[in-house]
């Protein structure tokens, strides 16, 4: 007989892509996790899991089936939240999708803010790229998640928190140091330090240099903004990041310049539509929108 249990492990060997991992993860024997993986393919009569030394991979089946296990660990979650609110339980949990740009410019101090004003309420973050949170808030991973607009509104309700301007940022003595201002027509032949394809302003700014007529030349793609900025410290190439980052780099070996477009950087806390929120979520959702980043 399927087991919840059994859906939740599979989650998680999915998660991390190795048995052993998700073992250590879920606190129990490789072999127990073993033995339950190879029960629920028995049950449902099909290999979900290609199993080698270093990995553990989805087979067609298991895709299918992580799906819909993460529907239902989804709802799950959804209905334990709910009985958590009738019960008016004075503790609480968030769970919180945050891409690490994100988190690292804003959140400590919000978190830290809020932890005060709320001490039993405990915020469960998980880092991933933008594009992933956004699918893991519509999938019930995350109760809440943060993202860069835009993001499609038929799909979730989103609560704007910050809007940015994008900057350019070059070496001391690149050839466009001393301006004020540049076109991003004038970066066509520049080498981009770039951000990795898992992150939303990825596609941002794609999209903007392909309006002009231009693919970016990319050196390099990192999901760190402090390992971006001293690569272009150190002459690899440029970038263009929001104004806040930007402000962050101490590097004297840099120089801010203003773009001629109005490129925003608008961020969002998002929530699935129709999808229950709990107390301790809708609390934070307030808290933030009354405190601005």
């Amino acid at each position: 007989m399927l087991e919840l249990r059994q859906l939740q492990l599979f989650i998680e060997v999915a998660k991390h892509k190795s048995i052993t991992k998700a073992a250590e993860s879920m606190h129990l024997s490789q072999p127990a996790l073993s033995k339950s993986i190879r029960a629920l393919e028995e049950e449902l009569g099909m290999t979900l899991v290609i199993r080698t030394n270093k990995t553990s991979d989805l087979t067609d089946a298991g895709k299918i089936v992580l799906e819909y296990a993460q529907k239902m660990a989804g709802i799950l979650s959804e209905m334990k939240t709910t009985l958590n609110d009738i019960t008016n339980l004075s503790r609480g949990q968030i769970a919180i999708g945050l891409p690490p740009i994100i988190g690292s410019l804003f959140f400590p101090r919000v978190i830290a803010k809020f932890h005060h004003a709320f001490p039993n309420i405990e915020l469960n973050i998980t880092e991933y790229g933008g594009a992933r949170v956004v699918k893991s808030v519509e999938e019930g991973e995350f109760e809440l998640g943060v993202a860069v607009l835009p993001i499609d509104e038929k799909q979730f309700d989103v609560y704007p928190i910050v809007e940015e301007e994008m900057k350019l940022l070059v070496f001391k003595d690149h050839r466009l140091a001393s301006r004020k201002v540049v076109d991003i027509k004038e970066l066509k032949e520049e080498e981009f330090i770039f951000y990795h394809e898992e992150f939303a302003l990825n596609q941002i700014m794609r999209n903007q240099f392909i309006e002009v007529g231009f693919e970016p030349k990319i050196l390099f793609q990192s999901s760190q903004w402090d390992l971006m900025t001293e690569m272009v410290a150190a002459n690899l190439g440029i970038t263009i990041l929001p104004r806040s980052i930007c402000n962050r780099a101490f590097n004297p070996d840099l120089r801010i310049i203003e773009l001629k477009e109005d490129i925003l950087w608008r961020l969002a806390v998002i929530t699935k539509k129709d999808r229950y929120i709990s107390n301790a979520g809708r609390t934070f959702i307030d808290f933030i929108l009354k405190d601005p980043l």
